[in-house]
């Protein structure tokens, strides 16, 4: 969030009437992070055999879906920021699953491509999502549900900071 959006949200929650207590159970971003760890948790045991960690599988899914992004794009796409996705790309290209490549076009620009052995773990990619829906018990109309929920609250969240 940007400062003067801090300082709304401030003035608007912080200086209002007193509102009744919320148990932590029934607090959503409490239970959104409970999810998150759930969620990271249950990847584990799936990716370690494979040598990779839950933000490097997100890093590997988009460049599996188009062959190579800028690093821009990767933060954008993963919703994350340079500080996490420069040094977790250099991880990677040490580990031989990515390269990285000036753009011809902009030099100021990072492309970043899978090589062989990071394109071929792309064919564990869909029994790992199988696994997770099985695991938290999607159908697939539950998914969408949860998926329709999740993109809500990403979207707002992106247009009030």
């Amino acid at each position: 969030m940007h400062s003067d959006t801090r300082k709304r949200c401030y003035r608007r929650y912080v200086t209002a009437s007193p509102a009744p207590a919320v148990a932590l159970a029934d607090m959503v971003c409490f239970n959104l992070h409970a999810a998150f760890r759930a969620v990271t948790a249950a990847y584990r045991p799936l990716l370690e055999p494979l040598g990779l960690s839950y933000p490097q599988y997100l890093v590997l899914a988009v460049l599996w879906d188009q062959g190579e992004a800028p690093v821009r794009e990767l933060v954008d796409r993963l919703q994350s920021d340079y500080g996490t996705i420069t040094p977790l790309v250099k991880r990677m290209e040490k580990q031989g699953l990515v390269t990285r490549t000036r753009n011809p076009r902009d030099e100021r620009s990072v492309v970043v491509a899978t090589t062989e052995a990071g394109q071929a773990l792309s064919e564990h990619a869909p029994r790992i999502y199988q696994a997770i829906t099985e695991t938290f018990g999607f159908t697939p109309e539950r998914a969408e549900v949860a998926l329709d929920v999740l993109r809500s609250i990403s979207a707002h969240a992106l247009e009030t900071s």
